[in-house]
């Protein structure tokens, strides 16, 4: 007990570094609140946030019910279908990328130029490569599809990496002194420890995905992005309603399944 006390008296005084950091967040807070500007809220402003509650709380149920390819359920289905897709099409793409730039496995310059590429990759945003795909493709699902699996590279492929480089080597090693072949050691070595690994990784970047293929309706790459956005500039606040219930429903029920499952694998 007394050797406790005396590492507790000893231990380094932190009240300097914790007031510096502190001031440093106020400081930085305040000068964040210059950017704030309340001169345009005025009375018509507070009238359509009433507006819009009001739609959400009273959203249109023949546009939430319709079953035709303009109703909710059908538009929630194209962005499931284009976040599912691209997902897959990104954790497919992203594996032999992770093995490259992973440096327990390959020589540092091949390592590091693969990172480098995945650092541009997460670098620009997703909305561009939206812009550039609607380009290539004209706009629809198929520009969306391309769009998420390319955003999906930078980070399944950064966290793959990760889970790469923490492989138990020596399971390999004994495979090699028993004269286990290339591809016995990735079969029987390598992906029994990397499989439930990543396709938690993988669930978790598709909910992800689901978020941003919504948004990328707004640039025309399918989905109900762009049906939001139409009801929002024509002031449909009912429709707006009946989007954002459907959306949250789906939401909902895509985080509870897919936390169901990413717990059975990482608890076995």
């Amino acid at each position: 007990m007394d050797k406790l006390e005396k590492q507790l008296h000893a231990a380094p005084r932190k009240l300097t570094y914790i007031l510096t950091i502190t001031a440093i967040t106020v400081m930085v807070m305040l000068w964040s609140l210059t950017a704030m500007n309340f001169k345009d809220v005025n009375s018509s402003g507070l009238g359509i946030m009433l507006n819009i509650f009001k739609g959400i709380l009273n959203p249109d149920l023949d546009l939430l019910f319709n079953l035709t390819n303009k109703g909710v359920l059908y538009l929630l289905i194209e962005t499931l279908a284009v976040a599912f897709l691209g997902t897959i099409v990104g954790a497919i793409l992203s594996i032999p990328l992770a093995f490259m730039s992973a440096s327990n496995l390959v020589p540092k310059p091949v390592s590091w130029l693969v990172r480098f590429l995945l650092i541009i990759i997460r670098t620009v945003p997703f909305i561009v490569y939206g812009l550039m795909f609607i380009r290539v493709t004209g706009p629809g699902p198929f520009a969306g599809v391309l769009t998420v699996g390319l955003i999906s590279i930078g980070m399944l492929a950064k966290l793959y990496v990760d889970a790469i480089e923490e492989l138990d080597t020596g399971v390999l090693e004994s495979m090699t002194s028993i004269g286990c072949t290339t591809f016995e050691k990735i079969r029987y070595g390598i992906l029994p420890q990397l499989l439930s690994i990543f396709t938690s990784i993988s669930i978790y970047r598709f909910d992800m995905n689901l978020r941003d293929a919504s948004v990328l309706g707004l640039v025309g790459a399918g989905g109900i992005g762009a049906p939001l956005i139409f009801a929002m500039q024509s002031y449909k606040w009912h429709q707006v309603g009946s989007i954002l219930i459907g959306l949250v429903v789906l939401i909902l029920i895509i985080e509870f399944i897919s936390n169901k499952v990413r717990s059975k694998l990482i608890n076995g």
